[in-house]
Parts: structure tokens; C-alpha cells; sequence
């Protein structure tokens, strides 16, 4: 009786064929019925148990996992590389906050709050939360435009705004685990964007360093420069402390990085004179500024800081309205990507280096609570900072908890220290960011490297860098990433995958040919067990020798291999490739199949009067081989294509059908993909006309063994003995062979078919093969068969 099931499927008008009673009865082998994944299955894959909530609550808090373990060694190690960055990143953050257009006090406040909190969520024990170069450029960029269309607005509002709605987004990301979207930024496209951005903020600080008015240096860094040229001529004493304090910075570092090498034993003492350089110049230029200001600040000779407010003059919660984020709605997307950007890709390369991995999603988090909660305080978007992250791993750093010993610092700082403050030149100041921001600019032998792996991936890094330069960093990012997604696409579509052949193939040892001979010659040492087929493109395209011969399995076989996936995008261009060398290949299989001119499409290319050539030597299509390794999962599209296209083939193969057998099929979703489109089976209609059952035609599939005693591999580790065993014929189970065998030899497994043998892959898709041999053999075997049947007919 019809199960509720089969009377649906027949209502709605589908196929209720029980193709799996087409299974071959194996006596030597235990078979294998593979079932199809269901929807309810996917369903309860994804479904989160009480478990995986719980898992999920305690991975947004990682600090409890290491907390419990802190010690003395581990705080020293802290303590040490928390004041040095705190050092560092209390005169940065002030400069960084000029970028911003804000008062410097707001640098501090970012630099306080993000030490501060992201300790609690971070994955990353190097990574520094704070104001840096490009973001907070990118933020002056928006509070300028601001004030364009909302002057009523105070500049530190807009920022304040920004941060909380940019950390909304990236928290959001974060907690919904989406941290993999950062990966779609490739490489060349952050350093061309970082390159770009120094360039930018370096060309916007000369005319600060230089003492120079009159120049917007919110202008196209190419305007910036030219500008500043041409104000040379009006250079002022500035330009005397910015120039030499520049001068100092990289004088400082290049001396430290030569004695270090000198002598190894004081590298330690060295390096932190060289990450303290900072700090030292900028209280050394304080001294003289305050001298040469001290009896004038009225009219003080030269730029400086001016007043900054003691401790948190701004705490209070951020003004938000919706007049607010419209004016800086347009440039949210900019700001989230660089923060993204900066955050993920330093966290990133500094777990490589120091062996261990950070969790993309979690970080985000960490930097959107951290731009979340900061606007509380009065701090502006903040994100990772390449350079004091990098002074923070070389520091010595054992754990995140060091960003509270830095925040501890930037608080002592900010009631202890402004009336220092005061006279801090902002000549000095210039030269401090274009000395941090010189550090993220590739290097020409990094872009030569580019080159060497991917020349197309050249163009975009120079086509970022330049729209950077010659337009807005805002553009620069988004040109960038178009591009990279265009390149992504164009590689898809434009995918052609390859015709294989077959090749008998070893693997040999090369050992030295003896003492006669010198060290450079050797011998080629074939290995006895290893000769097989190789599969490689007919017409070498992958770079294989091409004096090796690459045959056709047999006439009117074809392996095809796709090269990136098999889905709708390139579907079409895949199949037309097929049937195109099908077409130019092979012969068709009987002439009168060919309709009469009057029924035929308009554009069928077959000639008016097409007769049968005797002399034509090209073969009959008789099957096709699918290599599915690089296909992971196949859409709709693609197998309708599939089916027109076994449809098209099989007209031109008629009164035969074409044979479709598929090798490497690693996902279940797809084999009931191309299962539901018909594949993986003797089509059904085949077997009515020609009168056949699954017993009329070849099912060749692949076997292991178990496992255990009698397994292939305690065989293996036997290799010595076995070697000296009875060799049995597979058709011969008797007894009396196997008393030949030495006593000694009575551990080696016995005859094959005493071991305990089952199939791989389902038997009730023949079709579906465990590699390229077994497809290849089936193909054959089937295509002798019909071979067979046309002789005896």
C-alpha cells in the first residue's frame, strides 16, 4: 500500500520511481545504502541546544577563561608593557585627536575607555583599543561635513554620535558571529587602503610641521601638496621643532635598531629606548617650547597646545537624533569599514606571529562595546592601533588585562599632567603622526611580492593608493573593494574547467647512484606498489610535463574537471565548453536521428543534407565523467543546466543514452541535488527501451575494510611478512592454501575475502563514485558492454 508520502508526491505530480531497488546483491561485501539528507536534519543541525547557548554566553566574556590563572610572572610581564604603551599612546592619542578636529582632551578620553574595556572581551592580548591615524581622519573628514549642514552641533557631538552607531553595527555583527565578513576584504586591498591613508595624513601634517597657513589640508592630498609648496616661502619657526623633532624620532629609532644588532645582550634596553622615543621627544620639545613661551603665552612664538581641561570634563550620555545621524549617514559606511579593517587585520597577523588565534566575531564585539560605551566619557570611534600594538607584543606583553595598567596611565595623565600639556608644540605633534603613520606604508619589496603571486591584484592595490591620493580615503576604500569583488566575480564567471586524460604514473626515491658517482647525480628508484592512473589535462594545462602522454580513457568517454564550484554563475560557460569538444569530437551515433529540415530550430547549425561519412573516425559519445572536487554545493541553476544538457546529448547520442558518472561528490546536499535532477543512475528510460534491469549492466564501486585485526592497516604494518605470504587467487577460498603459509606467518591476513569488506559509497547511486578510477572503470566497463551487444547483434 502507498505510503501519505508516495500519494503526495504523485498528486503534485512527482516521480515516485523506487530507483534503489536496482541494488546489486554483493556475496563478498556488506553493502552500503546511503540516505539523503532531509530538511529536519538541517533544521536540527543548526538548531542551538542549552549547550551551545551556554558555550555562547561564556565565549562572549573570554576573560573568565584565564582570569583564574593569573600570577605574579604574568602581571610583571603586564605592568611592563602596559606604562610603555601608555607612554606612547598619550601623546599619540592628542595628536590624533587634532586629526579629528576635536580638542586633544577627546584623544585621551578614546585612549582611556578603549584600554579599558575591551580587556574584558578580547581575544587578542597585543592588540592596543584607542585613536589612531586613519580613523580619526576619517572622522574629521565627517565632522567637518558636518558642520556644513548642522553648525549648531558641536564637532565632539557628531564624533560622539558616530562612535555609537558605527559600535552598534560592529557589535551587532560581533554577537550575531559574522566576524567572516572582514575576509571578503582581501590583502591588497588594506594595504593599498593603509598606504593610501598615510600618504594622506603625512601630506595634511606637513603644513602644521612646517609652520605653514592658509592651506586646506582637508583637501585631495595632491592639492595638499602643491599647496604646500607654494607656501613654502612663508615657513615659520615651527618649522625649526617640527623638522628636527621629526629628525630625532627616526634618528632615535635607526640608532636603537643598529646598537641592537651590535650587541644582542642590551637589545631588550634598546628596544624600549627606542618605543619610549616618543614620549622623550615630545617632553624634551615641551621644555623648549615652554622656555620660549613662558614669559609670552599670550603671543607665544610658535603653535602650541594651549589649555587642556583636567580629568573628564565631557561625561554625560551622547546626543543622538535623527538630524544628527543623517549628517554623517553617508560616510557610516566608510567609518565601520575602517574599523573592521584596521582591527581584524592587525589582531589577525599578531596571533600569527605570537601562535595563537584570535576570533574575528569576538573582537568585533570587543571593539563595538568599546565605541559603545566610550561616547559615555566623550570619546570618539576608536579601533586597534598597528603601532602600539606592535610596542605592546615586542614589550612583553602576558595577557589583555596590561590595557588596564595603560588606562591607568592615560588617567594619571589627564589629572596630573595637563598643565604640561599646556606648551606641547604642535609643530612636534605633526611630526609624531607622520612618523606613526610612515610605519604603515608598504614597502616596495611587499608590492614586488604582490606581483609575483597575483599581477592583477597589483593593479588594485596602485588603483586604491591612487584614488586615495587624487580623491578621498573614503573612495580609496570603496574602489578598492569594488574591485576586489569584480576580480571574485570575473574569476567565476569567466571559470572553464579542463578535459582530463589518463596516465600511467609512480612514485619513485631518488637515491645517490653510488660511490663512484658525485653527490649531484641520482637514481630514480621506482617503488614497486605505487604505479596507478594519473589524471591530468589533455593539453597540460596545469604546467605538467608535456612530453608525458595524456590519453582518452576510451573513445567517446570525456573527464571533465570544473575549476571553481559549479553554481549558477558559470553554469552555462562550464557546460558549453562540454558540449562544444563533444560536438567537435565525436561523430553522431545515427544519422536518421536527425529531423527533417522542416521540424528542425532555426539555428541549428547541422548542414542542409548531412550523410553518414564511413570514413569518419571520430567515436560515438558514450559517456561523461564529472570531476566534482572542487564543487561543494550545486543551486538550481546549475542542475537544470545539467539536465538540458544530458537532454541535448542524449538526442544527439540516440538510439543510445550518454552515461553521466560522477567522482568526488563531498557534500550529501549536492548528491540529493543531482539525485532529484536525475543523476547518479541508469536513466530509467534507457532501461525500458533496451529491455534492461540493474543485472544487464556493470556496477563497479569501491570497498574497505573495516578495521581491526584484519584491516588494511595492521596488513600494512605486516608489510614484510605479507610479502612472503601464499598469494591467493580472489576467485579461490581453499583451505588448503592457506596450511602453506609458514606458522610464523600466521599473524598475516589471510585470504581477501575473509576480511570483513563493505562498500564506501551508496550503492543505490552507481553513479556516484569514491574517485576518478572507479569512474573511469565503470565508464568503460558499461561502454565494452554495449560494444559487446552490437557485435552480437
Amino acid at each position: 500500500m502507498a505510503s501519505t508520502k508516495e500519494r503526495l508526491a504523485k498528486a503534485f505530480g512527482f516521480d515516485t520511481q523506487d530507483r534503489d531497488s536496482d541494488i546489486p546483491s554483493i556475496s563478498n561485501a556488506d553493502p552500503f545504502i546511503e540516505r539523503e539528507p532531509t530538511v529536519g536534519e538541517f533544521l536540527e543541525e543548526i538548531r542551538p541546544t542549552l549547550h551551545d547557548v551556554g558555550q555562547y554566553l561564556y565565549n562572549l566574556f573570554p576573560f573568565i577563561h584565564w582570569i583564574g590563572k593569573y600570577n605574579l610572572t604574568w602581571f610583571i610581564g603586564d605592568l611592563i608593557a602596559g606604562i610603555t604603551v601608555g607612554a606612547v599612546v598619550v601623546p599619540q592619542s592628542m595628536a590624533y585627536a587634532q586629526l579629528a578636529q576635536l580638542p586633544v582632551e577627546y584623544g585621551l578620553y578614546s585612549s582611556f575607555m578603549g584600554v579599558l574595556i575591551y580587556w574584558f572581551f578580547a581575544t587578542s592580548k597585543d592588540i592596543t583599543i584607542g585613536p589612531v591615524a586613519v580613523m580619526s581622519q576619517v572622522t574629521g573628514d565627517v565632522v567637518l561635513r558636518a558642520a556644513t549642514r548642522i553648525p549648531d552641533v558641536p564637532g565632539h557631538v557628531i564624533a560622539s554620535a558616530l562612535a555609537v552607531i558605527a559600535g552598534a553595527i560592529i557589535c551587532f555583527l560581533g554577537l550575531a558571529r559574522l566576524g567572516w565578513i572582514v575576509e571578503f576584504i582581501p590583502l591588497p586591498s588594506i594595504c593599498a587602503f593603509m598606504t593610501g591613508s598615510a600618504i594622506n595624513i603625512a601630506a595634511g601634517q606637513v603644513p602644521k610641521l612646517m609652520g605653514i597657513k592658509g592651506v586646506n589640508t582637508r583637501a585631495a592630498p595632491y592639492q595638499v601638496i602643491i599647496n604646500t609648496l607654494k607656501g613654502l616661502p612663508t615657513t615659520t619657526i615651527d618649522a625649526a621643532l617640527g623638522l628636527s623633532c621629526l629628525l630625532m624620532l627616526y634618528l632615535v629609532r635607526g640608532v636603537c635598531t643598529y646598537l641592537a644588532k651590535k650587541q644582542p645582550h642590551r637589545a631588550k634596553l634598546y628596544f624600549f629606548i627606542s618605543t619610549l622615543r616618543t614620549a622623550f621627544v615630545i617632553l624634551l620639545y615641551t621644555g623648549i617650547s615652554a622656555g620660549m613661551t613662558l614669559h609670552n603665552k599670550a603671543h607665544p612664538r610658535i603653535s602650541i597646545l594651549g589649555k587642556v581641561p583636567r580629568g573628564f570634563q565631557h561625561a554625560g550620555a551622547p546626543e543622538l537624533n535623527s538630524t544628527i545621524i543623517e549628517a554623517f549617514l553617508p560616510e557610516l559606511p566608510a567609518a565601520v569599514i575602517v574599523m573592521l579593517i584596521e582591527h581584524i587585520s592587525i589582531s589577525k597577523s599578531f596571533g600569527r606571529v605570537n601562535n595563537y588565534i584570535i576570533d574575528p566575531s569576538q573582537e568585533l564585539v570587543a571593539i563595538g562595546v568599546s565605541n559603545l560605551l566610550g561616547p559615555f566619557l566623550g570619546a570618539y570611534p576608536a579601533t586597534g592601533s598597528f603601532s602600539r600594538t606592535a610596542i605592546k607584543s615586542k614589550a612583553g606583553v602576558r595577557t589583555p588585562f596590561a590595557g588596564v595598567i595603560t588606562a591607568i596611565v592615560v588617567l594619571l595623565a589627564l589629572y596630573a599632567l595637563t598643565a604640561v600639556f599646556f606648551y606641547i608644540p604642535n609643530a612636534a605633534l605633526a611630526a609624531v603622526i607622520i612618523h606613526a603613520v610612515g610605519d604603515v606604508i608598504t614597502p616596495l619589496p611587499v608590492v614586488f611580492q604582490f606581483w609575483r603571486v597575483s599581477p592583477l591584484e597589483v593593479i588594485i592595490f596602485l588603483a586604491g593608493v591612487l584614488v586615495t591620493v587624487f580623491s578621498t580615503i573614503e573612495n580609496g576604500i570603496y574602489t578598492t573593494i569594488c574591485m576586489s569583488f569584480a576580480v571574485v566575480i570575473f574569476r567565476l564567471f569567466l571559470s572553464r574547467g579542463r578535459f582530463l586524460g589518463v596516465a600511467r604514473v609512480r612514485t619513485v626515491r631518488a637515491t645517490n647512484g653510488g660511490a663512484d658517482k658525485g653527490d649531484q647525480e641520482a637514481f630514480a628508484e621506482p617503488s614497486e606498489y605505487s604505479e596507478r592512473s594519473g589524471f591530468l589535462p589533455l593539453g597540460h594545462e596545469d604546467g605538467s610535463n608535456p612530453q608525458v602522454t595524456v590519453s582518452s580513457p576510451y573513445p567517446g568517454i570525456f573527464i571533465y574537471r570544473f575549476a571553481e564550484g559549479f553554481n549558477y554563475p558559470n553554469a552555462t560557460r562550464y557546460l558549453n565548453h562540454l558540449t562544444e569538444t563533444i560536438f567537435r569530437e565525436t561523430r553522431r551515433t545515427d544519422i536518421k536521428t536527425i529531423a527533417k529540415l522542416g521540424d528542425r530550430p532555426w539555428n541549428d547549425p547541422t548542414p542542409r543534407n548531412q550523410k553518414q561519412d564511413e570514413h569518419d573516425g571520430r567515436p560515438t559519445l558514450k559517456a561523461i565523467i564529472l570531476d566534482f572536487a572542487t564543487v561543494n554545493i550545486v543551486d538550481v541553476t546549475a542542475a537544470q543546466a545539467l539536465i538540458d544538457v544530458r537532454n541535448q546529448l542524449d538526442r544527439y547520442a540516440a538510439p543510445r543514452t550518454v552515461d553521466w558518472h560522477f567522482a568526488h561528490i563531498e557534500n550529501r546536499w549536492t548528491k540529493r541535488a543531482l539525485a532529484a535532477a536525475g543523476f547518479g543512475y541508469r536513466t530509467p528510460h534507457h532501461n525500458a527501451e533496451n529491455g534492461e534491469g540493474a543485472g544487464h549492466w556493470k556496477t563497479i564501486f569501491s570497498i574497505a575494510d573495516l578495521g581491526g585485526s584484519d584491516s588494511a592497516a595492521a596488513a600494512a604494518a605486516a608489510e614484510e611478512k605479507a610479502s612472503r605470504a601464499v598469494q591467493y587467487d580472489v576467485e579461490r577460498t581453499n583451505s588448503d592454501d592457506i596450511s602453506k603459509a609458514s606458522d610464523s606467518d600466521k599473524d598475516v591476513p589471510s585470504h581477501p575475502s575473509s576480511r570483513r569488506l563493505v562498500a564506501i559509497r551508496g550503492l543505490n547511486r552507481p553513479y556516484f563514485h569514491f574517485d576518478l578510477q572507479e569512474a573511469v572503470e565503470s565508464a568503460i566497463a558499461n561502454a565494452e558492454r554495449h560494444g559487446n551487444d552490437n557485435e552480437s547483434d
